[in-house]
Order: C-alpha cells, then structure tokens, then sequence
C-alpha cells in the first residue's frame, strides 16, 4: 500500500514538472566606440565633434525574458527590457527602467499569442527590423530615417494589446492597438491648459501587418497609425527634419519591403510613407526609398552598402540622400568589430527654411548640422558584446 501510494506520489511530482516547465533567461547586449561627423551643430556655426558614442550598430540593453508550460501547447510569456547609455549609465527611452520592452501574455501552438504591455508595432517588426540597412547592416541607427518618422525602429507603444500569430509555412501576420489610458479620449486627447497650467494628453496607436519569409525570399508590409504622437512617451522631438511636430495631431505610416539572398549576398529594398497632420489639418508626408547589398567573404566578415533616398511633400520640398557602407568582423558568436562610413547631403526647403543634413534615426546622435549646413560625412568605429 505504501508502494503503491509513494508510486503515485512520484508520477504525479514527474507529472506536473512536465507540464510546469519554466524558464526565465537574462540577455542583453552592449555597443560602444568612437563617432566623427563634420558640420556639427556648434552655437550657430558647424564644426567638427569626434565622440565616444552608445548604441549605433544596434541599442544598448538588457532584459529578462522567461516562459511557463501550461500544458496542451499552451504557454504563458513576459519579457522586460531596460535600454540605457553605457557612456554615463543613464537610462534612455525617456528614463523608463523598461523603457524597451514591457509585456507578458499567453501564447498558443499553432495559433499565436496575445500581449499586454509596452511592444513594438508591426511597422518596427516586419519593415525597420528586417528590410532597412538599420538592420541589414551595422550602420544600424545611423542609416534609420530621419528621426525614425516611419516608425521602423524605436516604434514602442504603450499600454498596447497585440496579437502575433504562429508561424505558417513562412507566413506570419498580427495587429495591436495602444489604448489612451484617458477618461472620455478612447481615440487620444491633445494636450490642453496653458503654459503655466498644462493639462497632459493622450496618445493612441493601432498597427497591423503582413511578412512572408521562406528560404532567400522575404516580404512584408505595415501600416501604423499613431493620434497625438507628441504625447507618446518618449515624446516625439518638437522638430522633424526642420518640420515642427508640437502640433501634430496623427501620424500614419506605412511600407512595404523585401529581400532576396544569392549565395553569400543579401539584397533588400525597402519604401515607406509617412503622413503629418497638424491640428488645423494641414498635412506633411516623408516618402523613403531604402536599398542595400551585403556580402560575406567569409563567416566572420561582411561587407554591407546600403542607399536610403527622403522626400518631404506637399506645401514643402526637402530632399536627402544618404550612402551608406560598412565593415563588420565576428571575434566570436557573441562579440563582433566594425567600421562604418556615412555621407548624407540635402537640398530644398521646408516651406521657410533650407532642410539641413542630419544623419540618425533620433537627433540625440548629432543633430541637425550646423549653420544650415547641407551634408554631413560621418564615421564610426565600434565592439558590440551580446550576453
């Protein structure tokens, strides 16, 4: 009787460990070096600044993420994922602790999951994060469009619901909508009051898209569309490659792109539109043109190229063309070195201004050039370290 009952004790500890499986894995990721770029923004002249820089090739971070087995392919999931500055130790994404990432949910086989939480819409998924020369190649956040106006890397919704599914054959689709969090502004609130006084706003999101990835082909496409995106956290920058944005009331972007490997070459090409609307309902649109090859001559080193072409329309007419090329070499599975070179000219106006150069995803790399400069020639020496 005590066998039998120590038996079945055994089978159900051996039981329940089965179907109670976790894991919780620590992972992150450190890139630093050395940036020069010309035409700087010094006072109201332009100058050289040669920098120690964080978080080009791709952001610094480190994170968390575990799964629990619930049994009959059911899974629950979290990850939390700190962003930060590894020159000064500051935190970045506006000061978050998780600023990244923040979300948890439950995923099914063969279905999808469902998250709750801080995530990257579809446009920073299935564009910016698999067709853009920021993700071909180590030119990464310098070679992502002008203050990332299409959302394909830094594209963090907060308080978002989102749906990925599995994957089918190559197939994978979802969409995600980001809630207000404000009584009475389910679609999002401007900020309101006054200066001495102000009253916060509200920001709502929803984004959806489409990928196709088998063997060398891949393609996808994403439309996001943000209400209120200056009350975003982080907010977005009071100017856009010399457009102001404090009065925006939507954004919408969307894109398609693709790519094709041939042996030891990648091609990609990516094109995406981005709409402004201010609250007096005029309108501003970025259209971007993104191509690129990379080669690897061996397993440790590749060579990438990539050309990225930005068109500012309607009332105003800005132009900006970008080369883009790049070195990278392998030490190891977790440690790789690289060098990278960046040349960005400028022409037109924005309707009462000349447009500036200004090379990176976000004005916190070098800013708008100095003195109205048209151009900027960028270098960049780096180690990324992944854990």
């Amino acid at each position: 009787m005590k066998k039998t009952l120590l038996a079945t004790a055994l089978l159900g500890t051996v039981t329940l460990n089965a179907h109670a499986q976790s894991s919780v894995t620590l992972y992150g990721l450190i890139d630093a070096g050395i940036s020069y770029v010309n035409n700087a923004r010094a006072g109201t002249s332009h100058e050289d600044l040669v920098k120690y820089d964080d978080g080009v090739a791709s952001g610094s971070r480190w994170g968390l993420r575990g799964t629990e087995d619930l049994g009959g392919g059911l899974k629950a999931l979290f990850v939390l994922e700190n962003g930060f500055n590894s020159g000064n130790g500051t935190l970045g994404q506006g000061g978050a602790l998780f600023g990244r990432q923040a979300f948890v949910g439950l995923s099914q086989n063969n279905v999808g999951s469902v998250t709750f939480g801080r995530q990257y819409s579809f446009s920073t998924d299935y564009l910016g994060g698999t067709y853009s020369t920021g993700s071909q190649t180590v030119a990464g956040n310098y070679a992502y469009h002008i203050n990332d106006v299409d959302q394909l890397t830094s594209s963090r919704i907060n308080n978002s619901v989102k749906f990925s599914s599995a994957n089918f054959s190559g197939l994978t689709f979802g969409a995600l909508y980001g809630f207000s969090n404000q009584a009475g502004a389910f679609a999002g609130a401007p900020a309101t009051g006054t200066t001495a006084a102000p009253v916060a706003g509200s920001s709502r999101t929803y984004s959806f898209g489409v990928n196709y990835a088998n063997g060398p082909i891949g393609v996808g496409a994403a439309y996001t569309d943000i209400r209120y995106p200056s009350q975003s956290t982080p907010a977005f920058s009071t100017t856009i490659a010399n457009v102001s944005a404090g009065t925006v009331r939507g954004l919408r972007t969307y894109g398609v792109g693709g790519r094709y490997a041939i042996g030891a070459a990648t091609l990609w090409a990516l094109y995406t539109n981005t709409r402004f609307e201010t609250l007096t309902g005029s309108a501003t649109t970025f259209t971007a043109y993104d191509a690129g090859v990379k080669y690897a001559f061996t397993a440790a080193l590749t060579v990438g190229a990539g050309y990225t072409y930005m068109h500012l329309g309607d009332a105003a007419k800005g132009h900006w063309n970008q080369g883009d090329l790049s070195v990278d070499y392998a030490l190891s599975k977790r440690t790789d070195v690289y060098a990278l070179g960046i040349y960005q000219i400028a022409s037109g106006r924005n309707g009462t201004q000349d447009v500036q150069a200004q090379i990176g995803s976000s004005t916190s790399f070098f800013g708008p050039s100095g003195a109205g400069a048209d151009s900027q020639l960028a270098f960049r020496v780096g180690v990324r370290h992944r854990f």
